[in-house]
């Protein structure tokens, strides 16, 4: 007998005024959601309750499901249907390597190329970043910590490098990771974040190399002791554990 459905937390999302939008704002809303985190690696997607909350027909939730898959945010599975996409822990671990590439080579060119308006706005994305540390909120620190990062690797204005890491951070977004850390950790790496800004401020390539090496560093330990009992992980055999 088969047991009780899991009900939705992206369905649960999609609440409000919704009917009527159209298939970008479909596409962008399902997005949002799932890099929010507010619906969780394996969290089933029916297709029918999201063409419900939206007031709409199967189809458009079919094709902006299919461009979710191909950003490698959605899977889908014969007989399970739709679900957010789980990534093994090693997997998880290769992305945070490609996100340092491509990081590192943004900033070699940002830091020669940026400004005083860049400083304000790297210094206001730390400020908050900062006030999240010591609030101890996990998911706030996580979304700044990318906004900081951001702010500084924004002046190279390599559109296509910036789109690549973009895509490789979305696909680490649905698991949160710095909200399964505690506030030390997090205390550590924001220690990074002002080294980082430090060197920026003051066009140390050099050093802000060094630094943002060593936060990435940091990074891949942490990722490592991440726990895998929670349901989050696919196993590594490439079937989704649910």
């Amino acid at each position: 007998m088969p047991g009780p459905r899991r009900r939705s937390a992206l369905v649960a999302r999609l609440t409000g005024p919704r009917a009527g939008r159209s298939q970008a704002a479909i596409l962008d809303d399902l997005r949002t959601c799932i890099l929010d985190g507010d619906a969780p690696p394996g969290s089933p997607i029916p297709v029918d309750a999201v063409a419900a909350a939206f007031g709409v027909s199967r189809i458009p939730v079919r094709e902006a499901l299919m461009t979710l898959i191909g950003e490698g945010l959605v899977d889908h599975r014969p007989n399970l249907g739709y679900r957010v996409a789980k990534l093994t822990a090693e997997e998880f671990g290769e992305i945070y390597l490609v996100r340092e590439a491509l990081e590192t080579a943004a900033m070699r060119v940002a830091i020669g190329q940026a400004g005083g308006e860049d400083d304000e706005r790297a210094a206001a994305a730390h400020a908050v970043l900062e006030a999240a540390v010591r609030a101890g909120d996990g998911r706030a620190y996580h979304r700044e910590s990318r906004r900081f990062h951001l702010a500084l690797i924004r002046p190279c204005r390599m559109r296509r490098l910036l789109h690549m890491l973009g895509t490789a951070w979305n696909m680490t977004e649905p698991l949160q990771p710095m909200t399964h850390l505690g506030p030390a950790d997090r205390e550590l790496l924001h220690r990074d974040h002002a080294a980082m800004l430090a060197a920026f401020t003051a066009r140390d390539a050099d050093a802000l190399i060094a630094a943002c090496t060593a936060h990435h560093r940091r990074l891949q330990s942490y990722i490592a002791l991440l726990p895998r009992d929670t349901g989050l992980f696919a196993d590594s055999g490439g079937s989704v554990s649910i």
